[in-house]
């Protein structure tokens, strides 16, 4: 699991922020159905973790049905544990994030026609990714 960042946010419990990243690499497309998860002992020893720790966050994935454990195998992505994920996300940011971005866009008076465009322009050099570079104005 060499992809995965190092650093661990103390706000979050460990093990859910391992699932997390168990869960952006699948979205990611870095695993992918039927692909097994690096053993527990090897993501103790990588990241100096107890391995209560990740079996715990393996354990969720498993929970969530997106992990199956094959005995004396290891860990394996589901297959279609990707498409329930994207599915899930897609959901979750239409009910949480697009209310917000959506009454933001009205705050600010744009046209769909302006957003569309927007969408076919590359950010602006220095822009964080995912905004919208500025409209001029005449």
């Amino acid at each position: 699991m060499t992809t995965m960042e190092t650093q661990w946010n103390e706000s979050l419990p460990i093990y859910r922020q391992l699932r997390d990243r168990v869960v952006a690499m699948i979205l990611e497309g870095t695993l992918n159905d039927g692909d097994p998860l690096p053993s527990v002992r090897a993501v103790a020893a990588e990241f100096r973790l107890n391995p209560l720790t990740v079996l715990k966050g393996y354990q969720q994935l498993v929970d969530e049905q997106l992990v199956e454990k094959r005995r004396g195998r290891g860990m394996f992505v589901i297959e279609g544990a990707r498409r329930a994920l994207l599915k899930d996300e897609r959901q979750r940011f239409l009910d949480q994030e697009w209310p917000r971005i959506a009454a933001r866009i009205q705050s600010l008076g744009l046209a769909r026609d302006e957003l569309l465009a927007a969408l076919d322009q590359p950010p602006a050099p220095g822009a964080p990714r995912g905004t919208v570079p500025e409209q001029q104005h005449e």
